[in-house]
């Protein structure tokens, strides 16, 4: 009798619903974000942003692309902008509407970040062809949670384990990869390419099959945590505190990340099957972990650090045990490289490091490249670095 009575209350309205269908003006009308397409990437290589923002009274787009820059408005209300040409590579950006920065709606290609995240697009071309999701054998990334004794707290981490891992008993060696300031162990996975990269490395036979761990190496700051003006040299302070995170992330790499890997995973163990890398604040950190414990990892890479605003000669005080052991850092360190933009806003401190270690008679090779401080660098960085490791 509930069905029947609910049956027929429902034909009722149908019913009223082919008699009174509803105004035209009542229904959803359409709008040019329908069928807005943002990003497009033209055969010419460039570049159109656009986003749909009728009410909007200011908007831009800001990438890795470029120095931000304004969109035009046209009569419907969609705000565009064209950019390039664009040398192939995958690119990320965000549109700011009225001094509020934002995702691009109309694209779900995402880069996530710490703090905040950004769309991302590809400019297609044989120059990208490293990065490329190609037809080889794939390797698999998996998402690895542990606890931290030493931060009190459940963390994150990526690892790339290398196509036919599952199939057979071998050992590998592993390469611990760092990301950046405001970016956390998903950086290198999405933006970074790094699983694209070693896929299309190995099929090539350029580089050994390895493990790569992609590790969060963004700390939790206590809430007191001193910071400079920007621009400005670091006071003690700001010095003590930088120091005193970067030790923590040591402690959380050899006590935590490594012995999880070596737990879980079928790796080698010596320090000459160890690399380790890391980008702006991951270099950073790999400098730290290589003045600390020299005998740990047998390939560095430091790329877009070095030595910041301080003096070279407070970094050799403060360094001296290292700097002194270079015979010894020389026999376990086969490969040190230091890499860096020459329009990288830190170039004069991975300068500065480099004449440092040369000083003082640490071997190493310095690569200065076109570009800045982006994700395009680093993609190309861990493209060299990757095919000299463990080999």
């Amino acid at each position: 009798m509930i069905f029947q009575r609910a049956f027929g209350f429902g034909a009722a309205l149908l019913a009223v619903a082919i008699l009174f269908p509803t105004p035209v003006s009542a229904q959803r009308r359409s709008t040019p974000n329908d069928t807005l397409k943002s990003v497009e990437v033209a055969d010419d290589h460039k570049a159109t942003f656009r986003i749909y923002a009728p009410k909007a009274s200011d908007v831009s787009v800001t990438g890795d692309f470029g120095e931000r820059g304004k969109m035009a408005k046209d009569e419907q209300g969609v705000w565009s902008r064209t950019v390039g040409p664009l040398t192939p590579d995958f690119y990320s950006y965000a549109f700011i509407v009225d001094d509020v920065r934002t995702l691009d709606p109309k694209n779900a290609m995402i880069k996530p970040g710490l703090n905040s995240n950004e769309s991302m697009f590809l400019v297609p071309g044989s120059e990208a062809d490293f990065e490329m999701t190609g037809d080889v054998p794939h390797g698999e990334i998996r998402t690895v949670w542990y606890r931290s004794g030493t931060l009190e707290m459940a963390r994150r981490m990526h690892v790339y384990t290398p196509p036919g891992y599952e199939g057979n008993t071998e050992r590998y060696p592993v390469f611990y990869l760092l990301h950046g300031g405001g970016d956390e162990d998903s950086g290198w996975s999405t933006i970074g390419r790094a699983g694209f990269i070693l896929d299309n490395l190995i099929a090539a036979k350029r580089a050994v099959p390895m493990l790569m761990v992609m590790p969060n190496g963004s700390l939790p700051r206590p809430a007191n945590y001193p910071q400079s003006p920007p621009g400005t040299e670091p006071t003690p302070e700001v010095r003590a505190a930088r120091e005193a995170l970067q030790s923590r992330f040591t402690d959380e790499l050899l006590k935590e990340v490594i012995p999880t890997i070596e737990k879980t995973f079928r790796v080698k163990t010596t320090a000459a099957d160890r690399a380790l890398a890391g980008l702006s604040m991951g270099g950073g950190q790999t400098l730290r972990v290589l003045t600390a414990h020299p005998d740990q990892f047998g390939y560095i890479g430091i790329w877009s650090a070095g030595l910041g605003r301080g003096s070279s000669a407070d970094w050799e005080k403060r360094n001296e045990t290292f700097l002194a052991a270079a015979d010894q850092v020389n026999r376990t360190v086969r490969r040190l490289e230091i890499c860096v933009g020459d329009q990288d806003s830190l170039v004069a401190g991975s300068k500065a490091l480099a004449q440092v270690l040369e000083k003082r008679g640490i071997k190493h090779d310095v690569h200065i490249s076109g570009g800045g401080h982006t994700w395009i660098n680093w993609r190309h960085y861990l493209n060299a670095f990757a095919p000299k490791l463990f080999q």
